[in-house]
């Protein structure tokens, strides 16, 4: 009987390999053919995994452990994180929760989290937010959720186990990497409204000033109603404020980038390994604002799309940068879904800015660098949170008041392109004698 067992076995294992060879056949299929020894080695190692599977199924200890489901989802999230960070398998849960992340409104801590030196790290915290009020900053390592390592999860486990119903509450060990400091905060889960532009403002000498905070499929449409509102009122050079922008959707960086350039004008493009991974974005639309100077600003936080705007007008030449260097994520992830409900999220390109300068771990560098800490951005927004003229609490420690030194540089320097701009005309309408 062990022997019938067995050999039940064997066959099965048989049949599947010849099914996921099958399967392998065509996933290569319009990539490269493998031809020779190359398909002689992958069948081999096929072979190989599947008596892995068999010795697993019939030896480990834990029964309850060696479902098929568990053992083949299990070795599809290794293969995939051997790759890069980025790259993952998505269970049928975690692929749910994925394409709810760019809805505009999702439950958790606010926080975008991407991976950086091997550890799932804060690309930025959302403003008023549990995680941006428990004192979450960017470039935070996160060392554990719950008491347990996030050392070897998959980018997407770790965002899947921090995730939760409004009101239930996570535990997350972090570490500051510039003191090496070790802390845990209690954060409370809630339902985050992700908003897209804010303070829409004039400053001085007619600079109008935007903040964005994420690029979703709204963001074109806000940001040009406050260009339209700002334009009102006089504008006469503008602050783009990308800082602690975690990114978001491609199109909308689009969008955004595309009313500062001419029609025409490069965007951004991507290269992967084959013709379907070449995408080259260019200058559309009917709205453009070329007639005044420009800056944006950036720091570690920014990410994404934010460094697609940021590298497309740096690059044009259309807008100079203040700041630090970005965050550097600049792959692009194809989603593959699969029969089960499951998917795979594959690095399959990675985007160039128009001076084919590659974004992906090596982010942008700004024109002017302004260094500002992240706990002194994180206090300059609880400053201006605070209604002026609002009287301190009894118990609070007297704080020092924070200057936003680089928004400071930016409105400088424009006022010195203004100027420049002004003698530069008054040069040309100087009548001949």
């Amino acid at each position: 009987m062990m022997q019938l067992k067995k050999l039940g076995i064997g066959v099965g294992w048989v049949l599947l390999a010849v099914a996921l060879a099958v399967n392998f056949g065509y996933a290569a299929r319009g990539a490269r053919t493998p031809r020779g020894g190359e398909r002689e080695a992958a069948y081999e190692k096929m072979t190989l995994f599947t008596k892995v599977i068999e010795q697993v199924r019939d030896l480990y200890v834990d029964t309850n452990k060696v479902a098929y489901t568990n053992l083949i989802y299990g070795a599809m999230r290794g293969m995939l994180q051997s790759l890069d960070p980025h790259s993952a398998f998505l269970d049928p849960a975690t692929y749910k929760d994925m394409k709810d992340d760019t809805s505009g409104q999702f439950g958790g801590l606010g926080i975008f989290v991407g991976m950086k030196d091997g550890l799932p790290t804060v690309i930025s915290p959302m403003e008023d937010t549990p995680g941006f009020r428990a004192g979450i900053l960017p470039g935070d390592k996160i060392i554990e959720v719950d008491g347990k390592t996030t050392e070897g999860l998959a980018l997407d486990e770790v965002v899947k186990k921090m995730r939760g119903l409004p009101g239930s509450k996570v535990v997350l060990r972090l570490m500051r990497p510039k003191t090496q400091a070790l802390r845990t905060v209690e954060v409370v889960r809630a339902e985050i409204n992700v908003p897209s532009v804010k303070d829409a403002q004039m400053l001085e000498d007619g600079i109008g000033y935007v903040r964005m905070l994420q690029f979703t499929e709204h963001t074109a449409a806000d940001l040009q109603k406050a260009l339209d509102d700002l334009n009102k009122q006089g504008m006469r050079a503008f602050i783009l404020d990308l800082r602690n922008n975690p990114g978001g959707l491609l199109s909308s960086a689009v969008e955004v980038s595309q009313k500062f350039l001419r029609k025409g004008d490069l965007i951004v493009s991507t290269v992967g390994r084959t013709e379907k991974q070449l995408l080259v974005e260019k200058a559309g639309g009917r709205v453009r604002y070329l007639d005044f100077p420009m800056a944006i600003l950036v720091n570690g936080g920014s990410a994404s799309a934010a460094e697609i705007v940021s590298g497309a007008l740096q690059d044009q030449h259309r807008a100079f940068l203040v700041g630090e260097k970005t965050f550097g994520k600049g792959s692009v992830q194809s989603v593959i879904p699969l029969d089960d409900g499951s998917a795979l999220k594959l690095t399959t390109a990675k985007y160039y800015t128009p001076g084919h300068r590659v974004i992906h771990e090596h982010g942008i560098e700004p024109d002017i660098v302004v260094a500002m800490p992240p706990e002194d951005f994180r206090r300059l927004w609880l400053q201006r949170q605070r209604p002026k003229n609002a009287p301190a609490a009894e118990d609070a420690e007297p704080e020092a008041r924070v200057t936003d030194v680089q928004l400071e540089r930016a409105v400088d320097t424009l006022k010195g392109v203004l100027v420049i701009g002004k003698r530069a005309q008054a040069r040309l309408t100087i009548p001949k004698s």
